[in-house]
């Protein structure tokens, strides 16, 4: 698939993301195309591509796990029937879809286009005491940056169970930074692999690794990737960092 990424970030910790058109055309699982007929048109295009999405990452890495239901919890939070210590999450803003897996972690995944406009109430209200920070780069990389920031505040609440009543904004994170730890919850932003701002957090592993399932890593074959190495997106690459 073109503009896939697949990438395993730690021991059990995969986060994929796609373009929602191309994972809209895949054959969608009935429990999905089910739960989708009363939702909206533009709302049921985005809960196919990313349960596709999600459905791809999981025959990759936890096969047996892929054809499971897939319901909404606490607070919005996707559950994996029948799989109470697998962790799923799911994010999509524009054309981009994004899904994270993780064994025995609660997981939270977070992707964002970077807004049009960047006024300064909305970066004092996300970067606090960081926003003079951003606020000093040139645009487009102020709304850039103040993307990534949200994505990580967002992927620990998601990880968390709590979503926006986890009250995001208060999270403490540095701009430019590339990983962290917030309460239990250790954050990445994926800066080296996606343009578009992506971010994962996830709890800290509660027991041995050597106790956990070895799952299988691998892509679409259409991907053309070598085994171990996740795929290269478009969008990925050497680009200008303004925090440097």
């Amino acid at each position: 698939m073109t503009g896939l990424l697949m990438i395993q970030l730690t021991t059990g910790v995969w986060v994929a993301r796609g373009e929602r058109d191309q994972w809209l055309r895949a054959d969608a699982h009935p429990y999905d195309r089910a739960a989708a007929t009363a939702l909206p048109r533009r709302r049921a295009e985005e809960f196919l591509a990313s349960r596709a999405l999600l459905r791809h990452l999981l025959r990759a890495t936890l096969p047996h796990q892929a054809d499971s239901p897939i319901h909404a919890g606490a607070h919005g939070r996707p559950v994996l029937a029948g799989h109470p210590h697998t962790g799923i999450s799911i994010s999509h803003d524009g054309d981009t879809v994004a899904v994270a897996v993780a064994v025995g972690r609660q997981v939270g995944v977070d992707v964002q286009q970077p807004p049009d406009h960047t006024p300064d109430p909305l970066l004092r209200r996300i970067l606090g005491t960081h926003a003079p920070q951003v606020r000093a780069l040139p645009e487009p990389h102020r709304s850039t940056e103040l993307a990534w920031v949200w994505t990580a505040q967002e992927a620990c609440v998601k990880a968390a169970g709590t979503g926006l009543s986890g009250r995001p904004w208060t999270i403490d994170i540095p701009p430019c930074r590339h990983r962290g730890r917030w309460n239990d919850y250790r954050w990445i932003s994926l800066r080296d692999h996606s343009r578009t701002p992506l971010s994962c957090s996830y709890t800290a592993l509660p027991h041995p690794a050597q106790h956990l399932p070895q799952p299988r890593t691998r892509s679409h074959p259409s991907d053309r990737h070598q085994p171990g190495h996740p795929p290269v997106p478009p969008d990925a690459g050497p680009r200008e960092d303004p925090c440097t």
